[in-house]
């Protein structure tokens, strides 16, 4: 199983981003997939995690109401918006998938590359 982040970038504090992760995993209802962060010189943080088979969600408390993760099973393509950023959600986040539903990092078997997250002004 492959996974294919994209869609980081530099914005301003206040502004959207959209991360895209491809995957064959997401076509599949066997699979969670969720996405974690990494600030440096801090630990990997969990953000979100969607089921594979009921769309159940978690959100970390630091972005609950300004992130939504969603999935396209059709088009092998879980997302992450993301609104109302500040610099303190600045980090490389990476998806990944999880065969059964998890929400801890060591589940998670498959891992993408990693797309990197600038809040500044």
């Amino acid at each position: 199983v492959q996974l294919q982040a994209s869609g980081g970038g530099l914005v301003q504090p206040g502004g959207s981003l959209r991360l895209s992760c491809i995957s064959s995993a997401v076509a599949s209802d066997h699979y969670a997939i969720a996405w974690f962060r990494q600030a440096p010189n801090k630990e990997r943080e969990r953000v979100s995690c969607i089921s594979g088979g009921d769309d159940s969600t978690y959100y970390a408390e630091s972005v609950k109401g300004r992130f939504t993760i969603s999935r396209n099973n059709a088009a092998k393509t879980a997302y992450l918006q993301m609104n109302n950023l500040s610099a303190e959600d600045t980090a490389i986040y990476y998806c990944a998938a999880s065969k059964g539903w998890s929400t801890y990092a060591e589940h998670y078997d498959y891992w993408g590359q990693g797309t990197q997250v600038t809040v500044s002004s």
